[in-house]
């Protein structure tokens, strides 16, 4: 793995034909302009679009989304290392990066491909494992930065089956064990190579330019891989910072052969197919598009590290039910990794660790598996996600008054809550001015909740909440200012990022700021007050899902002034009866990567009547 990222601010050339100022024109007229094949997911207008060519459906993306938990596998000639150099501990930086932080003289590591013999390499043991983990997926590391690959390849003898004695292709084990086991197949594939004549060293960050030989190197591989071991359900590409031409390469090559396989966002600038946090990072701020979270055991490595502390197995997995629930409740995939030892072997305390997961999850899966974010901005006593019929609410903490209070819920026919696993004890859901309460005392009564104890099913338990017909949440809105305006900033937006640009060191950019109003008029007069640009720009104004055109002032590159643009709107209550949703977004229909032109100041409203 790399250090975490953030991405960088890139202009993109946006499509110049629909420059035109139109107010009102419904987003509705423009989709079949951005339409790339009939098979490719289609986004809302509002919403970056996806790379043009083949890509995954929107059958596939739902899929990837249900599936929520998987398993990575960080496997290689570093496990035999095991976080050991020459009798020594090497403790600056992952293990898996034992070549470059020890630093290991290269033709010293290579040897280690000898020994490579990883005769406790049980596939379809690890399948069953990642199964009683309840995981759905497997991604393995086919290529690491160290240049040494898992796979039989004809690129170079330095793989599993030319170059050592074991003599298996690893990748093509675990590959057919996952299709035996009915578990989907990923592999993970570092763009850099410390290994290629006159490819990359070590550089801080791991931020190596990809030379043209590397990079016919990294697309032969790509069509080896999808080629010769089934459908892949994700490729994990990870490290380097390649050109966006090399980056759409990559992809591409993927996608001619596997229109279906999900790309990860680290194939850099926006070519992904789903955003990727930093590792163990999660998001702070609204995500939109498909995303993962990549989680290690201890954050210190994900290759095998021999003396690496490992205690507290419950507090563990206590820990990981949380950042799973954690990611699922804000819409992402949760990806934990291990780290097998140099013989091939589980770490017992990882495998332990998983099957205290899978237990939870036995319990628990429903309120998991299928599921989307939670629709409340925030709730102080856990977690929530929705289902086809049911919110599901994870209690990680007893509120003081035994309540769980779910805010802005309304409009909606509502079941008996019961506590999951346990639908015979019921109780009736109070409703109140800002939402409903759900009484806890009597559905937690057995067993207790505890969240220091080590019997997982006592652990975070989940109450369920039946719904029939469509789920209505009340956001969370702005008042009106005593002059009965508003005068909206930045801060009290939501704010939606870019991420995955150029590589690590680039700064996450804003796309999106959208705000959600309790305005009472119908019509109102908005006054987009920003920084102008050096350079022509528009931006999109959208009031309850209406599009209007703004047409930007620039100034010169030298100058500093704000300026402002006024425009007349109407208000779509069918849209959104309890709230004027106000967004501003790149003039639409923009790609993956577009910033806002500009930067916003503020945004005044005032009713016309």
């Amino acid at each position: 793995m790399g250090k975490g990222f953030v991405v960088k601010r890139i202009v993109l050339c946006l499509l110049t034909g629909m420059m035109g100022c139109a107010q009102g024109v419904c987003a509705a007229e423009l989709s079949a302009q951005i339409a790339n094949a009939a098979s490719v997911a289609q986004r809302p207008l509002d919403q970056p679009q996806p790379p043009s060519g083949p890509g995954p459906s929107a059958e596939t993306v739902k899929t990837w989304q249900d599936r929520k938990f998987g398993m990575f596998i960080h496997f290689g000639l570093y496990s035999l290392a095991g976080g050991m150099w020459n009798g020594q501990r090497v403790n600056n930086g992952y293990s898996e990066q034992i070549l470059a932080n020890a630093p290991v003289p290269p033709h010293e590591y290579e040897a280690l491909a000898t020994r490579f013999d990883p005769v406790n390499f049980d596939a379809d043991a690890m399948v069953a494992l990642a199964k009683a983990a309840g995981m759905k997926f497997i991604v393995i590391t086919a290529k690491h930065h160290d240049g040494f690959n898992l796979f039989q390849t004809a690129q170079t003898p330095y793989n599993a089956v030319d170059g050592t004695p074991y003599h298996k292709d690893i990748v093509k084990e675990l590959a057919e064990a996952c299709a035996r086991g009915g578990l989907k197949f990923g592999v993970y594939y570092s763009t850099i190579d410390w290994h290629h004549p006159g490819g990359n060293t070590y550089i801080e960050g791991n931020s190596n330019p990809i030379t043209p030989a590397q990079e016919a190197f990294n697309v032969a591989q790509l069509k080896e891989l999808t080629s010769h071991y089934g459908p892949i359900a994700e490729i994990w590409f990870d490290m380097g910072k390649p050109t966006p031409a090399q980056s759409a390469h990559f992809a591409q090559t993927v996608h001619a052969l596997q229109p279906q396989t999900m790309i990860s966002g680290r194939v850099w600038n926006y070519r992904g197919d789903f955003a990727v946090m930093g590792d163990n990072g999660e998001p702070d701020v609204s995500v939109e598009l498909p995303w993962q979270a990549p989680a290690s055991m201890f954050p210190e490595t994900w290759g095998y590290r021999s003396w690496q502390a490992r205690t507290d197995v419950a507090g563990k997995i206590r820990e990981n039910i949380t950042r799973l629930v954690r990611v699922v409740s804000q819409g992402g995939n949760y990806i934990l990794n291990i780290g097998p030892e140099g013989d091939g072997s589980v770490v017992p305390y990882e495998a332990q660790v998983l099957h205290g997961i899978g237990m939870w999850l036995r319990l628990n899966g429903e309120a998991i598996y299928g599921t989307r974010k939670q629709p409340f901005a925030a709730l102080d006593f856990g977690y929530a996600t929705v289902g086809s019929h049911a919110i599901y609410v994870f209690v990680a903490k007893l509120p003081p008054d035994h309540q769980l209070h779910l805010p802005g819920l309304t409009d909606t026919a509502l079941g008996r809550p019961y506590r999951l696993g346990s639908p015979d004890v019921t109780v009736v859901v109070q409703h109140d001015a800002d939402g409903v309460r759900i009484p806890l005392d009597h559905l937690l009564h057995a067993p207790a909740m505890d969240s220091g104890s080590a019997d997982v099913a006592a652990f975070m338990p989940v109450i369920v909440l039946p719904f029939k017909g469509p789920l209505h949440v009340r956001p969370r809105t702005i008042a009106a200012a005593p002059d009965g305006n508003f005068h909206l900033q930045p801060a009290q937006a939501e704010h939606y990022l870019n991420y995955n640009g150029e590589g690590y060191e680039d700064p996450a950019t804003l796309y999106k700021l959208a705000w959600q109003i309790d305005a009472k008029a119908n019509d109102y007069t908005i006054t987009v007050n920003y920084e102008p640009s050096p350079h022509s720009a528009q931006m999109d104004l959208w009031v309850d899902g209406q599009r209007y055109r703004l047409n930007l002032a620039h100034t010169a590159a030298d100058e500093r002034r704000t300026a402002s643009l006024t425009i007349q709107v109407h208000r779509n209550r069918a849209a959104h009866p309890y709230a004027m949703q106000l967004e501003l977004t790149p003039p639409s229909p923009f790609i993956q990567g577009s910033p806002l032109p500009v930067t916003v100041r503020s945004v005044d409203l005032s009713s016309t009547r």
